[in-house]
């Protein structure tokens, strides 16, 4: 996934499960989306991912508790002015 991944890219975080080193309680919450400010090109020490996100919550987070979010297409969409219709009075 890091090769996919880069700064402000967006990821779900899909494993807020306690710290798998530490065993210690993360910040991070399921189903919250966070925003990448860098990728750190070390692999973790679980073993299950080669790079760790920095999403700006404490430090760095496995790659594997994140999945990456498709990035959003814009499409400028051409819109009809409207104009005000002329009232002709009749006599």
């Amino acid at each position: 996934m890091s090769d996919a991944v880069g700064p402000d890219d967006l990821v779900l975080c899909v494993n807020a499960a306690p710290n798998h080193v530490t065993g210690e309680p993360v910040p991070l919450v399921a189903g919250e989306t966070y925003r990448v400010l860098d990728v750190l090109p070390f692999a973790c020490p679980c073993g299950r991912g080669d790079a760790l996100l920095d999403v700006g919550i404490a430090f760095a987070w496995c790659q594997t508790r994140f999945r990456l979010l498709p990035k959003p297409k814009f499409k400028a969409k051409e819109r009809e002015l409207s104009t005000p219709k002329e009232i002709v009075k009749v006599r």
